[in-house]
């Protein structure tokens, strides 16, 4: 989905260079025009009190039927229902987003029908809404409301259920009498020349709420049919490990098309966070379960912070900062970090849109500013005044144990000695990092004593208890040795976009030096990356919390280890267990090279001719697209999607390009013989590649040279996590 990298660089025909010139203008279009951006909220004189928080336990069966206190109660209701007014953007991309992206669409029970909603996309059916069974008066298939929800939310500020979790519907204040005209709900489903038209106006607004990509079945209380789940089934912070992201967001992508396939690859349960603010780094990620915060914060680092992230209320020059995303790169406490999730999926767009170039790239980001933010922008104040009560509810959530889901205590081994055999493995070797309770100050944990030290208190009944399971230290991914892609993400350095939400400490820290990257091209050449600062990040992951791991298979930071069962039930979950399990500790049965992201078909870039300037239209096919390519069956995506070129290595990159796909297109070259004009190229794709590392499930090799029968003792103890 991230066009940057083609758009700059792969091009089969003379027009290559026109259609990069073409895309720069498009770029510093979607600049803005110079007027200090406002969002409505504050153009319409309206202050945070115009938006009051819900006082009512809206949810209260969901998370296990937790009593909540009641601002922990408003922080439910606001992770789950608020969108801050991103409802704006969401509408804005689906007018002008090169034709890929269209919320409105992929809630259309024509498109993607209830019934098997969680199959397909990996979204949870709000209880209390069925299947559509007629159109509504906007000729939109839409899921039909059986069941009111529950009492006090304002339709005003949180919009209409659309009978998906996390999304919400809104009236289209642009939806006036001369576009109610010319609205056809048939040409929007079935006509590109129509929909795709970014002067099309919709009858509704689709916001976007945190619990869109969090709120999933409930390992201790699962649903029996996923599509139909009750209340009671769910959790409002676990992590939707099932979401289709493509398909959830870009339900016009069509196949044929590179970013089809870029997609297609995604693991399930995973987001790039940076693909709308583009780093030029294909790296989505697994969605992050939230847990025993209080203890997060309790191990908490100090870090150094400085420039517009002081502007957020509470925050120091030095402060104790839990590190929430994988590489530890929004290190400025749980607040900022809770607000940045806001701004990333479209809250106060006016600003955040003249920042970067969205999907493209192409100039330089500029950092989102917070101080700016507070002036100029209602829903952040609204929002501001929240974030502590999300806090509060986070503070609540407690693991899920497999002990305590139905049918679960069968898993688990009644062997003592195998368990306590595994609890001693798990102190020997894993839980100097795995662990938030850690020997006294001094000791170091890889120590002799420090291992002693974890002997003696894994055995305590209570070693579990409030145990995070990590020390949320970052480590260089020289040491962890996952692949680099998230690592290596450059959109928290300093002048980037997320400047204000990351800490001085991060933004400082020692680069690895130089890596080596298997070669796909060329197995007996590794590739040799030098990270520098201005082209990666700092690269480094912060160590992952195993709470309910039994529960969150496949592993790593970017679910490539394991196979995905889409079943949430505790079969399906620990059978998604098992194998990761195994894979993780006997590497030989992992996928190795064969985790490579590759086309599955020849393909192009698709661009929709409305999207381009009007003197390149007529260029393209007859099906309304100007292709670029044909790129060969079997190339790594990310060879392709983690392109960053210079301008001045442009017209180099381009010239040699354009040959070697001259030569595929005009000989109708065979696969091979295309791989192997593709392969003349590889150099200089390599060399403007931002992160050339394309083994997705390698690294984290502890553990990996014990006994058999230790392996097997860990695995079985780490189900009882």
């Amino acid at each position: 989905m991230k066009p940057h990298a083609l758009e700059r660089g792969w091009a089969a025909r003379p027009l290559a260079s026109v259609a990069t010139c073409a895309l720069v203008a498009l770029s510093l279009l979607a600049a803005g025009c110079g007027k200090t951006p406002e969002d409505e909220a504050k153009l319409a004189g309206l202050s945070p009190n115009d938006f009051p928080q819900i006082t009512a336990d809206i949810f209260q069966p969901m998370d296990g039927g937790l009593a909540l206190a009641p601002n922990e109660i408003m922080g439910r209701n606001t992770w789950d229902l608020w969108s801050g007014g991103n409802q704006h953007f969401w509408n804005h991309v689906a007018q002008d987003s090169f034709g890929l992206m269209d919320l409105l669409k992929m809630l259309d029970n024509r498109k993607y029908p209830r019934g098997d909603r969680f199959k397909t996309l990996g979204l949870v059916n709000e209880p209390g809404f069925r299947a559509a069974t007629k159109p509504d008066e906007y000729g939109l298939w839409l899921d039909e409301q059986v069941d009111p929800e529950p009492a006090g939310i304002d339709y005003k500020i949180y919009g209409k259920p659309s009978g998906v979790l996390g999304f919400r519907l809104f009236p289209n204040p642009e939806f006036n009498d001369e576009a109610r005209q010319k609205w056809d709900g048939a040409r929007f489903m079935n006509d590109p020349h129509y929909y795709s038209t970014n002067q099309l106006v919709r009858p509704y607004r689709v916001g976007v709420a945190c619990g869109a990509c969090h709120i999933s079945p409930n390992p201790s209380n699962p649903p029996a049919d996923p599509e139909n789940p009750r209340w009671e089934n769910l959790a409002s912070a676990i992590g939707n490990q099932y979401i289709r992201e493509g398909k959830v967001f870009a339900p016009n992508v069509e196949k044929g098309g590179f970013f089809y396939e870029e997609l297609a690859a995604q693991p399930p349960g995973t987001s790039d966070t940076s693909r709308i603010a583009t780093d030029h780094i294909n790296n989505p990620n697994a969605i992050n379960p939230i847990f025993l915060l209080a203890e997060r914060e309790r191990i908490a680092a100090q870090e150094k912070m400085a420039g517009g992230t002081l502007a957020l209320p509470g925050e120091k020059e030095e402060m104790a900062v839990p590190h929430i995303l994988k590489d530890g790169a929004d290190s400025i406490g749980v607040p900022g970090a809770t607000i940045r999730v806001y701004v990333n999926i479209g809250m106060f767009s006016e600003y955040w849109l003249t920042r970067h170039n969205r999907l493209i790239g192409l100039t330089a980001q500029q950092p989102f500013e917070i101080p700016f933010a507070q002036k100029h922008s209602v829903f952040w104040r609204a929002t501001e005044e929240r974030v502590a009560n999300i806090a509060a509810f986070f503070r609540r959530l407690k693991p899920y144990h497999l002990a305590d889901a139905p049918g679960g205590a069968a898993y688990i081994t009644t062997d003592e000695a195998v368990l306590n055999r595994g609890q001693l493995v798990f102190a020997n070797s894993c839980a100097y990092c795995h662990s938030s309770k850690q020997p006294p100050a001094g000791v170091d944990p890889q120590s002799g004593d420090g291992k002693a030290w974890f002997r003696s208190a894994i055995m305590q009944p209570d070693f579990l208890e409030n145990n995070f399971l990590s020390n949320d230290q970052r480590y260089p991914l020289t040491k962890i040795q996952t692949n680099s892609a998230r690592a290596f993400g450059t959109n928290a350095l300093a002048g980037h976009v997320w400047d204000n939400f990351s800490s001085q400490t991060y933004k400082e820290l020692p680069l690895p030096g130089e890596v080596e990257f298997y070669n796909p091209f060329d197995e007996t050449q590794p590739i040799k990356f030098e990270p520098n600062a201005k082209h990666t990040g700092p690269g480094y992951y912060r160590v992952a919390s195993l709470v309910s791991l039994w529960s969150s298979a496949p592993f790593l930071h970017n679910n490539a280890l394991g196979k995905f069962t889409g079943d949430p039930s505790v079969a399906g979950r620990l059978e998604a267990y098992n194998d990761a399990a195994e894979k993780l500790l006997w590497p030989e049965k992992r996928l190795g090279k064969a985790s490579i992201w590759r086309t599955q078909n020849e393909c192009y870039l698709h661009l929709r001719k409305e999207f381009v300037p009007k003197p390149l239209q007529g260029l393209a096919d007859n099906d309304g697209y100007l292709k670029l390519g044909p790129i060969p069956k079997g190339t790594p995506i990310n060879l392709l999607a983690d392109l960053e070129p210079d301008f001045s290595d442009l017209v180099a990159l381009q010239l040699k390009l354009s040959k070697a796909l001259l030569a595929i297109h005009a000989k109708n070259l065979s696969p091979a013989e295309a791989r192997a004009e593709l392969i003349k190229t590889v150099p200089q794709l390599l060399s403007v590649n931002k992160c050339p590392d394309f083994i997705e499930d390698e690294g984290h090799y502890f553990g990996t040279d014990l006994p058999d029968d230790d392996k097997r003792a860990l695995i079985e103890y780490m189900k009882t996590f």
